[in-house]
C-alpha cells in the first residue's frame, strides 16, 4: 500500500482542481470544492502548515479518490 504523502493544504486543492472539481466557496481557512457527481469536500488551508494524514484519508474519502490517483494529480 502506497504510503501518503505530506502535503499543505494549498497544493491538496490545486490537484483537487486538476482533477475536475470546482472551488465552490471559501469560509475562513477552508476550501470547499465540489465535483458533479460528488458531494461537497473540505480542505483546510493553513499557511505554511502540512496536513494531518488522518486530515487528508477523510478529504481522500470525502473526494472518493486513492492515495495514487492523489499522487497523480499532485
Amino acid at each position: 500500500m502506497t504510503r501518503l504523502p505530506r502535503v499543505y493544504g494549498k497544493d491538496v486543492v490545486n490537484a483537487l482542481k486538476r482533477g475536475g472539481f470546482k472551488l465552490s466557496h471559501i469560509r475562513g481557512s477552508h476550501h470547499y470544492l465540489r465535483h458533479p457527481g460528488s458531494g461537497l469536500v473540505s480542505v483546510p488551508v493553513h499557511a505554511g502548515e502540512i496536513i494531518d494524514k488522518k486530515t487528508l484519508k477523510s478529504i481522500l474519502d470525502q473526494a472518493g479518490l486513492t492515495i495514487e490517483e492523489l499522487i497523480q494529480l499532485l
